[in-house]
């Protein structure tokens, strides 16, 4: 067994016998239930957004109330992981999970016949808490009972399934909103959750490496107040440019964080053990695995709008263009488990990374306005491999930094750099997006030559500006020759803006490959560094070849982080 499984073996509760197997009893059917948890949350995650047309056309909501509703399941998940992760740690992981799956359900009949808009934006965010209780701890199980190469492989197909699920999320949607009611989107976790419930109960154990020390309660109620108004904020900036309301959201975050970083460094027990950041194995898998799904949820954000209002194609048709993206995540997961335990995780890291970067150049240089739909699903599996090659070593870095005690800190981490990663990269690129866009038809109107500039009023030609949905709008009043001409503009406008949104996404994967290259620890500093969080003794250099591997930079050494209280 490998000197880091050995490190992150759990201590048994007092009265349970300790075991040498790197699996516990029925471990296939503890995986299986632990991967169903988090497929709960990941479909929850992005299936409302192909249902908001329907939404907003049955309950008549306003464009904010649309947009929390979009960004609600991912707000509430965000605000509370860390806070909840702490006292599953403290009071019992399985009973948290069952807890967070059983909460799932009434949040999800409540949003599916919401009477309004408010009502429905209660649901999803009350839904996104439950899901703090529930996908963060399906990670904190597996390391707390899974060991050595049984850890790796669990923890490479919980994240491929659970991504590729959450790929999936909008091409369910669309085949329910072709032939039921807005609010059936929100019943499809609702069996699953029941399953959760009741296979857990039955195949769980008790203990999963818990801790005895108390709660950081003050830290927590922190954490919600720095997380929550972070994540609204950076939400709203694509719609509503730094107003007044983000401002204000932005300066309680950050009076939020600036207290809850005072408190950490004082806490006895503290929620976030700050320590934990000197790991190079926690900080720069945390920065690869922001990138990593960030990247993926901006890209989804812009290809939805890219395949519909440009390509032209139905919500299913365009999720169904998208498929490959989840198929690749999830077949990647296999041989992502597999380099780590031989190579370690710095080379899938770094492959995804690479990989990630090729597809999202396709998607720049490739998506026009006249791409085939061949070659858009070709992209999008490209994508969806690197994404299911850096998923893996991300989770498994991160918790593997942690000790198993905490390892609620950990999860809560890992789901921090999808929800936060997610919300920072759809604003950064929905923004740059809208500027192109806007840019582009200011341009167009300057050059117009008199008459036609007569015939469109100011009001028209800011309708047409503002997006895509505008200028269809505007259209319907012109001829057919003229309404054809504007859409087309429109088209080659978003594809314009696309392109600059895109490139971001390529310049943050480049960068972040670079990091891990250089500063990712090889896999033998790697696996000591895991041996240290544990209080173990590394393995000695003369047990085994060191691996050759690229230098991590001058005057860099091993991650060394203080061991665990």
């Amino acid at each position: 067994m490998s000197v880091a499984g050995a490190a992150r073996d759990p201590v048994p509760p007092q009265g349970e016998r300790p075991t040498t197997a790197e699996s516990p009893p029925r471990g296939g059917s503890i995986l299986t239930v632990l991967i169903l948890g988090a497929v709960v949350a990941n479909i929850n995650l992005a299936i409302a957004n192909v249902a908001l047309p329907s939404i907003g056309a049955a309950l008549d909501t306003s464009q904010a109330e649309l947009n929390l509703v979009a960004v609600g399941f991912t707000l509430g998940l965000a605000s509370s992981v860390l806070y909840l992760g702490a006292l599953a740690d403290r009071y019992g992981r399985k009973p948290a999970m069952m807890l967070g799956a059983a909460l799932s359900v009434p949040t999800a009949l409540l949003a599916a016949w919401a009477p309004n808009g408010t009502v429905l934006i209660a649901a999803r965010v009350s839904g996104g808490v439950a899901a703090g209780l529930l996908y963060p701890i399906t990670l904190s199980l597996i390391t707390g009972l899974f060991r050595g190469g049984a850890r790796t492989r669990a923890i490479a197909l919980w994240s491929g399934i659970g991504g590729g699920c959450s790929a999936l999320g909008p091409l369910i949607g669309g085949l329910l909103l072709g032939r039921f009611w807005w609010g059936s989107v929100f019943l499809v976790s609702v069996p699953i959750a029941v399953l959760v419930v009741v296979l857990a109960g039955l195949w769980l154990p008790r203990h999963a490496g818990e801790t005895s020390e108390p709660v950081d309660h003050l830290g927590g109620v922190l954490s919600v107040v720095s997380i929550g108004p972070l994540v609204l904020a950076i939400s709203l900036v694509p719609n509503y440019g730094f107003n007044g309301t983000v401002l204000g959201l932005f300066a309680v975050s950050l009076v939020g964080l600036v207290l809850f970083v005072l408190r950490e460094r004082r806490a006895p027990s503290p929620l976030f053990d700050l320590k934990v950041l000197r790991a190079r194995t926690f900080t720069i898998a945390l920065i690869g695995g922001t990138i990593t799904w960030g990247g993926l949820l901006g890209a989804t954000f812009i290809g939805q709008q890219y395949t519909q209002n440009v390509l032209g194609y139905s919500p299913l048709s365009a999720a169904l263009i998208t498929l490959p993206a989840a198929v690749f995540v999830a077949a990647a997961a296999r041989p992502a488990g597999r380099m780590i335990t031989t190579r370690g995780s710095r080379a899938p890291l770094a492959l995804g990374l690479a990989v990630t970067a090729v597809g999202f150049g396709g998607m720049a240089l490739l998506f026009g306005t006249t791409t085939s739909a061949v070659v858009v699903g070709i992209v999008y599996g490209v994508l969806g491999l690197g994404i299911g090659l850096a998923g893996p070593p991300s989770s498994s870095s991160l918790m593997g930094s942690v000790p198993v005690e905490r390892a609620g800190m950990g999860s809560a981490s890992n789901d921090l750099q999808r929800d936060f990663g997610g919300a920072l990269f759809q604003a950064v690129m929905g923004t740059l997006l809208a500027v192109e866009y806007t840019s582009y038809f200011t341009k167009a109107f300057a050059g117009l030559p008199p008459q036609q500039a007569q015939q469109l009023s100011q009001q028209a030609a800011a309708t047409i500006s503002q997006s895509f949905t505008g200028a269809e709008e505007v259209a319907k009043q012109f001829p057919q020759a003229q309404a054809q001409q504007l859409i087309a503009a429109a088209q080659q406008a978003f594809v314009d803006g696309k392109t600059g949104a895109i490139l971001f996404a390529v310049v943050a994967s480049v960068i972040g490959l670079v990091l891990v290259l250089l500063l990712y620890p090889n896999k033998r500093d790697e696996e000591a560094t895991y041996a240290r969080v544990a209080g173990q003794r590394p393995q000695p250099l003369g047990d085994a070849e060191p691996e050759p591997a690229a230098d991590p930079g001058p005057g860099a050494t091993a991650a060394e982080p203080d061991a665990p209280p």
